[in-house]
């Protein structure tokens, strides 16, 4: 019994480093014990059962544009809270990166919110992992995350939604994505959901 307890504790290790950026040394902290981080817990939320339309607007974007909640309308969009040091955000980066790519012909769009660094912090990290979307600066005026701070709250960071067609919330990760075929799988159902 002890020998299978530790075999499955050695494969779950295996396979939560596995998607750590072996690479960065912030990365690989991301299921240290010296950081706390959001508890990796799912929820998907039925079409039925979604609450109003996620509304927000900010004009202070890594890039120097504004963005706003109906710039998204219309499209599935993917939203990832996140800052530079933190290492599981390091760790899910080259996947969110990828996502952001491979869904981008289905009309997928991603938009990341930064809850702790400037301008010149978030740009590198960007740079760094390459993130072909957005970001917004929401260490001043936390409008993002009041924005999203309704029913299934931003409680941890990294935290990551997936908001419908509608712009309402349908998926909600607290933690980084350690399972990324999971997440395809969430996603993977709100766009086939049928469009407004």
């Amino acid at each position: 019994m002890r020998r299978g307890i530790l075999t499955a504790s050695l494969v779950a290790s295996l396979l939560v480093m596995g998607g750590c950026a072996s690479n960065d040394p912030l990365a690989q902290d991301a299921t240290s014990a010296n950081f706390t981080s959001a508890d990796g817990t799912v929820t998907e939320v039925a079409p039925a059962n979604r609450g109003d339309a996620v509304s927000f607007e900010s004009s202070d974007m890594t890039d120097g544009s504004t963005v706003s909640s109906e710039d998204y309308r219309g499209s599935v969009l993917v939203v990832n809270f996140w800052y530079a040091a933190c290492p599981p955000c390091r760790a899910e980066a080259p996947d969110l990166a990828g996502l952001a790519t491979v869904y981008a012909d289905q009309g997928v769009r991603f938009l990341g919110v930064n809850v702790y660094d400037n301008a010149s912090g978030a740009q590198s990290f960007e740079k760094t992992f390459e993130i072909p979307y957005p970001s917004a600066l929401d260490a001043d005026t936390g409008e993002l995350r009041l924005a999203f701070a309704g029913d299934l709250p931003p409680s941890g960071i990294p935290t990551t939604f997936i908001v419908d067609r509608d712009g309402r919330i349908a998926a909600r990760l607290l933690g980084y994505i350690y399972d990324r075929s999971m997440f395809e799988d969430m996603l993977d159902r709100v766009v086939a959901e049928a469009t407004p």
